[in-house]
């Protein structure tokens, strides 16, 4: 939907392997940044969106994560609103204050993204992701995801999806496996994309993985899921993101210079899927793009969720990026690499930067706020000014449960 409301303040803590930091401590470091680059106290907040999916299980934390962890920071009496939509849960929290602001109902909103998903116990992790599809159907979904195997006869053993890995990549094997066969796609195109992003997340101080890798280091690590090699996954982690949104009332009172636009956000949830239908990604980039007034042609780059680096190329296509069919020629064109036409993943994307699945939502858009103003370093994309965000969560069927859209202008 179009909105009306701005990111005035973003904050993001280092992705990876937190044992030694719980939730409030991720939180606290993330929303102080956020204030204070907002130049904002947190007695000024009207409210705060909370986007976390694992504390129930791996922390045992349910129900009311977001008022412990805001508690802590001495932030109370204001509505605290928790959400919880799989890897979308943070995007879902900031379309949610957004569109607050938007019909004029609060002026100075947080939003937070937080998780902690390291556990001595990895069957426990595990389950959080197995958790994201439909429990009732799960036989259902190994049935299908083996069926897909044999098909395409690649080397899998589902005996271990959910157990010793996450079943989505799994998932994401089929839909690899699938966009093989009808583009052409070869694994080497896949390690290519696993090599653009450790460029890019080589770059980033924030990112879980920083060392760069040739698409032969992609290609000869260890198989995770036919075809998918372990630097074409997505891996566990702990942090948080946060950022301040305001309304353009609040923006001009207070004089702000530095704030980013929210053009467009919302959510689409997949549905049971006739002939001739849109994919769930397409429908909703179409929407986000409508509504924004802009096209994809006009994108200075992009985050999107590659939970492993298959889904890039796919989502090239969905995003309305290249035509159907031309992801690999978008890539080997070297447009979507920084320097390129429309950078993707400029932080590394969820394979390099890390997906501490609650937090990723919100930390897509911090990447996107850098970009936008100028202040992304050595991975800057020159003369930003329009940004597009796709965070996908959960799994239903044959797509996605959840999924938002979410473009952002440079108002500089």
């Amino acid at each position: 939907m179009k909105q009306d409301a701005y990111i005035a303040g973003v904050g993001m803590t280092a992705f990876g392997k937190h044992l030694d930091r719980g939730l409030k401590s991720l939180a606290e470091e993330a929303v102080n940044q956020a204030l204070k680059d907002a130049q904002i106290d947190k007695t000024q907040l009207d409210a705060a969106y909370v986007g976390n999916a694992a504390a129930g299980t791996i922390t045992g934390q349910v129900c009311i994560p977001g008022q412990v962890v805001l508690r802590e920071l001495g932030i109370g009496k204001i509505p605290v609103i928790n959400m919880e939509n799989a890897c979308a849960s943070s995007s879902s929290a900031f379309v949610q204050a957004a569109s607050m602001i938007t019909a004029g109902l609060h002026d100075i909103v947080l939003v937070v993204g937080m998780e902690k998903l390291y556990h001595n116990d990895k069957e426990k992790i595990f389950s959080v992701f197995g958790g994201c599809i439909d429990k009732e159907d799960e036989a259902g979904v190994i049935t299908r995801l083996a069926n897909n195997a044999q098909q395409h006869g690649a080397q899998v053993d589902l005996c271990d999806a959910g157990g010793k890995r996450s079943v989505f990549m799994d998932i994401y094997a089929t839909m690899a496996r699938d966009y093989m066969a009808e583009s052409g796609a070869t694994v080497e195109h896949f390690a290519q994309v696993s090599s653009k992003n450790s460029l890019h997340g080589s770059l980033n101080p924030l990112a879980q993985f920083r060392e760069k890798l040739s698409i032969d280091d992609v290609l000869n690590a260890p198989l995770v899921a036919d075809p998918l090699t372990l630097p074409m996954c997505s891996p566990i982690g702990d942090g948080a993101a946060a950022a301040v949104l305001v309304s353009s009332k609040k923006a001009r009172q207070m004089g702000m210079s530095r704030q980013v636009k929210v053009s467009s956000a919302l959510i689409a949830s997949g549905w049971d899927y006739q002939e001739g239908d849109s994919h769930l990604a397409e429908y909703a980039a179409q929407l986000a793009y409508e509504s924004a007034s802009v096209g994809p042609e006009e994108m200075s780059c992009v985050e999107l969720h590659d939970a492993a680096s298959a889904a890039e190329l796919i989502y090239y296509e969905y995003l309305g990026l290249c035509n159907k069919g031309q992801g690999v020629e978008l890539l080997q064109s070297g447009a979507t690499a920084l320097g390129g036409r429309v950078p993707v993943n400029t932080s590394g994307g969820l394979v390099r930067k890390g997906h501490p699945i609650g937090a990723t939502g919100v930390a897509q858009l911090v990447e996107l706020v850098h970009q936008l103003r100028g202040e992304a370093g050595a991975r800057q994309v020159e003369g930003a000014r329009i940004g597009l965000a796709e965070n996908g969560g959960g799994y239903i069927g044959t797509n996605a449960a959840a999924m938002t859209m979410t473009i952002l202008s440079s108002c500089q």
